[in-house]
């Protein structure tokens, strides 16, 4: 194997038995995407905890952070919203529903289409979307201490090297 680390993780583990049981292949790929995949459920899942924090659902920080990012008045078009979050108008239109029952968002009659409607973040929905964000750059932090800054900008670069040609093949909508 490639790296030099004394501790064993379980991808090292899974290449060993892949080499035993199959040495006439290949497995160096697994020592990359096998730690990208097992380290997404890692994030995944101190997301949905940074989330839960502050009384929120993944799918509702994405609506927020969507609605958050546009700056003010922190409004959008429930299209522009599918667009960010990638799900279908009916889910969408189920969850712009919860969160007006929530008190998260608002609905506002668009001004520049009659037919249309803007979906607004109330003053709760910017406090608890900041809180959240702020919880969850906390616990990426700290997932990511075990690298140097330095490290972590190369990380970065390289993900974004392997990341580029997914995003433009689907339109760059992730």
């Amino acid at each position: 194997m490639s790296h030099s680390r004394a501790a064993e993780d379980e991808v090292d583990r899974l290449i060993a038995a892949w080499q035993q049981e199959r040495p006439d292949l290949d497995v160096t790929p697994l020592e990359v995407l096998s730690r990208v995949s097992r380290l997404s459920r890692h994030l995944d899942r101190a997301r949905r905890a940074a989330f839960a924090e502050h009384d929120l659902e993944s799918w509702e920080f994405d609506v927020l952070t969507a609605l958050r990012r546009a700056g003010r008045p922190y409004e959008l078009s429930p299209g522009a919203l599918l667009r960010a979050t990638l799900v279908t108008s009916g889910t969408m239109t189920n969850r712009i529903d919860r969160m007006v029952a929530s008190g998260l968002v608002t609905r506002h009659p668009d001004p520049e289409d009659r037919r249309g409607v803007l979906v607004r973040l109330t003053a709760q929905g910017v406090e608890r979307v900041d809180a959240a964000f702020a919880g969850l750059l906390r616990r990426e932090r700290e997932l990511l201490a075990g690298l140097g800054e330095r490290e972590q900008r190369a990380l970065a670069a390289l993900l974004h090297t392997l990341l580029v040609p997914f995003d433009a093949s689907d339109g760059g909508s992730h």
